[in-house]
């Protein structure tokens, strides 16, 4: 027995504002993708809407609090089945190495052992990392054929983002929120142990995504996507205009001085500092390499319709 997905929209105290999850019958099983953050009117809205004694599985998007927060919770109130991607499992194995990686990158291209021991304090905090789920499956490994859900790696956002995908649905998380500028999250890659390189990794997701357009996508915040082509374009032309600000920092290693000139100090949010520095680097990345964006336009089709604008901005 299947079923067209049910959206269920739960309120969030962060900027994001409202999150969307999703319920979805396949294969005689319900299935929950996301879950909310972890507040009590996030519970009670799952317990009043969504019939949790038959929910066999849990997937989760990506490891940020408003998408996986109840994962716990509902590992202890349910028997479903939790999937988290692979990457998101490094990160809960390897979170004081992970700490340390990321302290020795931010120290290289600037910030002061001040800040990064404020930042360090917000990761470590739980504010931002409430409980995982203890006995957690792989979505890119676990996930059961006969449920027939496949799962794309589509890092952008973060590195650890993924899209399910069944019959002519998309659940996308946090990898195409229309109408809203993101660049991908400065981060360690705990494969390699060097810094995550998340510009290649997102050209890689344009052409991963880009194929599912024309599939119905189900969203992680605010309205639906009407187009994953047109987002794509939306993000990429937001990227350049972004850019052209960036230029004459291109090769300036101190990001931190960078934030300080752009802003004339007036930043002084320790996370968003941290958002910031994420969006130069991953603007430098391009600068240095703007043949792997083109590559992944050309690829989906989609150059022609930044062409003037990519050119302008990269002198060719």
């Amino acid at each position: 027995m299947e079923s067209k997905p049910v959206q269920h929209t739960i309120d969030t105290p962060y900027l994001v504002g409202p999150v969307h999850c999703y319920t979805v019958e396949r294969d005689g099983e319900l299935c929950l993708f996301d879950t909310g953050p972890p507040i009590r009117e996030a519970k009670n809205y799952l317990q009043d809407s969504v019939d949790l004694a038959r929910v066999k599985h849990v997937f989760i998007t990506h490891c940020h609090i408003d998408h996986y927060g109840l994962a716990h919770w509902l590992e202890q109130e349910t028997e479903a089945a939790v999937y988290l991607p692979y990457r998101d499992s490094l990160k809960i194995t390897q979170h004081d190495y992970r700490m340390q990686q990321m302290y020795t990158l931010l120290l290289a291209i600037g910030f002061s052992k001040k800040y990064l021991d404020e930042l360090r304090e917000i990761f470590d905090s739980g504010v931002l990392f409430p409980a995982f789920p203890e006995n957690y499956k792989i979505a890119e490994e676990d996930i059961p054929e006969e449920i027939g859900i496949e799962v794309i790696n589509c890092p952008g956002h973060s590195q650890s983002d993924v899209v399910y995908v069944f019959d002519d649905f998309v659940v996308s998380g946090d990898t195409l929120l229309r109408g809203i500028f993101q660049s991908p999250l400065l981060d360690v890659d705990l494969i390699t142990g060097e810094r995550f390189n998340n510009y290649d990794a997102y050209c890689q997701s344009i052409v991963k995504l880009s194929s599912l357009n024309g599939k119905t996508v189900l969203p992680g915040h605010r309205k639906s996507v009407e187009s994953i082509n047109d987002t794509l374009l939306f993000y990429i032309s937001k990227m350049l205009i972004r850019v052209e600000q960036m230029k004459p920092y291109a090769d300036e290693r101190n990001v931190a001085k960078i934030i300080e000139t752009l802003f004339n100090n007036s930043m002084t949010d320790v996370f968003h500092i941290y958002l910031k520095g994420s969006e130069i680097l991953f603007m430098q990345d391009f600068l240095a390499a703007p043949e792997k964006l083109s590559d992944s336009l050309h690829a989906t089709g989609l150059f022609d319709s930044v062409a003037d604008q990519f050119n302008h901005v990269t002198g060719r």
